[in-house]
């Protein structure tokens, strides 16, 4: 299967060295420190190893030609390694797998497949399908012959299960853990992001909800509406013509009414002699009417003089007779009264005059009285009373004229309107014809009146009608306007319009407080119902991935328990076969390790479970003619042997494609040498072998010899021998 190894600047090999492997066996063989084990560290190298002590090296750069004094250092290291895959036995349609990793001086690899660069996953599982495992249970270096012996339990177990082939399981069974680890982590985030969307779809579905109560009272608008427009266009359209009519009836007889009112009216205004009579007995009313007033005003006149008369002559009396007096209480009393009654029947300016002659005459006679009356006083007083009687007179004699004047005007009005009587006799008639054609002249006004406010109404109506229109059309778009016109008006009363009327309103306002049709709520909530579907789809996948995950590690799980079983006692098989012939006689084997007791962890809780860990291997011997159990009391040359039995076994057991040993051989006798090399020439059989040695009796099983030296410039060159040929030749 292994068929050719190239080199360029990994260590020693400056130059590119290639090595082809023809035989089931090949041997490198060449002296201390020429290059021999770079060889195995380069297959190592290329199938993808990251440990750098498992290199002999610190760092990527120490994998690197470094320089000699006659070539300089290089920047890169590849090797590449070519299978034969004619039996597919790598998964890849390709008859030759080359495998080649490169390594530069900042650190970083590539790594390719035919020349197709891939990861470093891709290899190795490319390689374990092939049974070449990372462990590198097929790679014994220098000095780790007996390094399973050294591992520990779990280690040990690593390399047994690699050696067995059951890195395939191991690998799908990690993928199918970083699988369910990620489907976990995919369940955890739609389970987040169903909650975060929950809310809003429990919103939107709320709001979806009051939009479809709202489509049903659209609905309900709609029927409504075309029920209370028909009636109303059939009513507004019934009364219109209706009050065209009333308009016209009142217009023509209210133009009858006011033809023969003026006819009438103009025969009225042609009679001087009624008009004559009527302007005198007016003016007669207004003589009788001036001169009734005249009187009333004389009367009071002639008795304010009377009541100025007696408190003068009173006054001058209580003058004369009491010069000393003081002024009683009541005399102020009348005074004040006298003085208001005077002022108040003062109607004319003559009036006012005398009135204010008379108050200051009181008012000097009180004063006069208060400090001590004199003769001077007397004489006024007697004066003051001789002018208020010559008034008394005066007055008395202009009322006796008016009272004649009032007689005569009053017998005159009453002539007058006695002619102005029998003159109205003959005109009564037309009068009460003119009184008829004005009270149906204004009936008829008012009839037309009340026909254009009705029309404005109407008008008004038709303009809410057309509103209320627009308001439906705009909350229930066009179906509610498209309505079938009525032919006659259905029946019922104007109040059932009106509670109609009232109810569409109602639902108008309802719709605009619930808002539009909606349809960005409708379409978001579809968009979000939709997501939380695919996400409860999404998640029923993944539960079921994640169950499907589970079954399938179990499934793993008991494979690899099943096949590691069978292998443990096919290995243990061979390995007591080899170790009995290695140390003629005794015998080892592969044991589980014990559980560790785990008493003083009782009471304890842990957070999580914890997954229960595979015990490891342990290994028994039994040495011949020796009480050795215990691998620590083995001796050296015991413990390779050992080694290289176990090897040997699992080896035998799972043959994997190629087998590299270094030195592997160098702490055996003469005696175990040969066995040892029986024991190579029947593993070439099932593995392809190269075989680093200083041993003579290893170099004659091998096919192929390879002799690598090192010059003056540090460089390892490879010289090649081919026993078959060399044996033809020879002959």
């Amino acid at each position: 299967m292994l068929k050719r190894l190239e080199i360029v600047g990994f260590k020693s090999f400056a130059k590119k060295t290639t090595m082809d492997f023809v035989n089931s066996t090949t041997a490198i063989v060449g002296p201390n420190g020429s290059g021999k084990s770079n060889v195995a560290e380069a297959f190592r190298f290329a199938l993808g190893e990251q440990s750098m002590k498992s290199m002999r090296g610190k760092r990527a750069e120490d994998l690197i030609w470094g320089g000699s004094h006659l070539m300089p250092r290089a920047n890169r290291a590849a090797v590449v390694i070519v299978f034969d895959n004619s039996r597919r036995q790598f998964k890849i349609d390709f008859d030759e797998v080359a495998i080649e990793r490169a390594v530069f001086r900042d650190g970083t690899s590539e790594y390719s497949i035919n020349g197709s660069r891939v990861r470093l996953r891709d290899i190795e599982e490319l390689l374990a399908s092939a049974n070449i495992g990372e462990t590198g249970h097929h790679i014994i270096s220098q000095g780790e012959a007996d390094r399973i012996l050294l591992a520990s339990p779990r280690e040990r177990r690593a390399m047994l299960e690699d050696a067995l082939g059951l890195k395939m399981y191991e690998f799908k069974k990690n993928e199918a853990i970083r699988k369910l680890e990620k489907t976990d982590e995919n369940i955890a985030q739609v389970n987040s992001l169903r909650r975060e969307l929950a809310p809003h779809l429990r919103f939107l579905e709320k709001q979806v909800e009051k939009i479809e109560r709202a489509d049903g009272m659209r609905t309900e608008l709609v029927s409504l509406a075309q029920t209370y427009f028909a009636i109303e266009d059939a009513y507004l359209a019934q009364e219109h013509v209706k009050v065209v009519e009333e308009k016209r009836g009142a217009a023509d007889r209210l133009a009858v009414a006011t033809a023969d009112l003026a006819q009438i009216e103009e025969r009225v205004t042609t009679d001087a002699e009624g008009v004559t009579r009527l302007d005198l007995v007016r003016r007669t009313e207004r003589d009788l009417e001036r001169l009734s007033n005249e009187r009333e005003t004389l009367a009071r006149e002639i008795g304010r003089v009377e009541g100025a008369l007696a408190a003068a002559k009173e006054r001058s009396q209580r003058v004369a007779r009491e010069p000393y007096a003081k002024v009683p209480r009541e005399d102020l009393s009348a005074l004040a009264r006298e003085v208001e009654q005077q002022v108040r029947e003062a109607a004319t300016p003559e009036a006012i005059h005398a009135a204010l002659t008379s108050v200051g005459k009181l008012i000097k006679i009180f004063v006069d009285r208060f400090v001590g009356p004199s003769d001077d006083l007397l004489a006024d007083e007697e004066r003051a009373a001789y002018a208020l009687e010559n008034e008394h007179k005066e007055l008395l004699t202009k009322e006796a004229r008016l009272a004649e004047e009032h007689e005569r005007t009053k017998s005159a009005l009453a002539r007058a309107r006695e002619a102005l009587t029998a003159h109205d006799e003959t005109g009564r008639e037309m009068r009460r014809r003119i009184l008829d054609l004005a009270q149906s002249k204004a009936h008829e006004e008012n009839a037309l009146s009340a026909a254009a406010a009705r029309e404005r109404e109407l008008t008004m109506l038709a303009g809410a009608l057309d509103r209320a229109k627009a308001e439906a059309g705009a909350l229930a778009g066009m179906a509610a306007l498209s309505y079938q016109p009525l032919t006659a008006l259905p029946g019922e009363s104007r109040q059932a319009q009106e509670d109609r009327k009232r109810s569409l309103e109602r639902i108008q306002i309802r719709l605009e407080e619930a808002g539009g049709t909606g349809e960005d709520i409708r379409q978001e909530h579809k968009e979000v119902r939709e997501r939380e579907a695919f996400l409860a789809t999404e998640l029923e996948d993944l539960s079921k991935s994640a169950a499907g995950l589970h079954a399938l590690i179990d499934d793993l799980d008991t494979e690899l328990a099943k096949h590691f079983s069978e292998g443990l006692a096919l290995v243990n098989a061979s390995f007591g076969e080899y170790f009995s012939l290695m140390f003629d006689g005794g015998g080892a084997r592969l044991a589980l390790e014990e559980p560790e007791d785990d008493t003083e962890l009782e009471g304890e809780e842990d957070d999580e479970p914890k997954a229960k860990e595979r015990p490891g291997i342990e290994i028994a011997v039994n040495l011949p003619k020796k009480k050795v159990r215990a691998l620590m009391q083995l001796s050296g040359g015991e413990r390779a042997l050992t080694s290289i039995a176990l090897i040997f076994a699992m080896s035998q057991v799972n043959p994997p494609p190629f087998l590299i040993l270094d030195e592997t051989d160098a702490a055996l006798d003469e005696a175990n040498s040969r066995r040892y090399g029986d024991m190579i020439e029947n593993l070439a059989k099932k593995s392809q072998l190269i075989v680093i040695t200083h041993n003579r009796e290893t170099m004659s099983r091998a096919g192929i010899l390879y002799g690598v030296t090192m010059g003056n410039d540090g460089v390892s060159k490879l010289l090649s021998v081919k026993f078959d040929e060399a044996v033809s030749v020879a002959k």
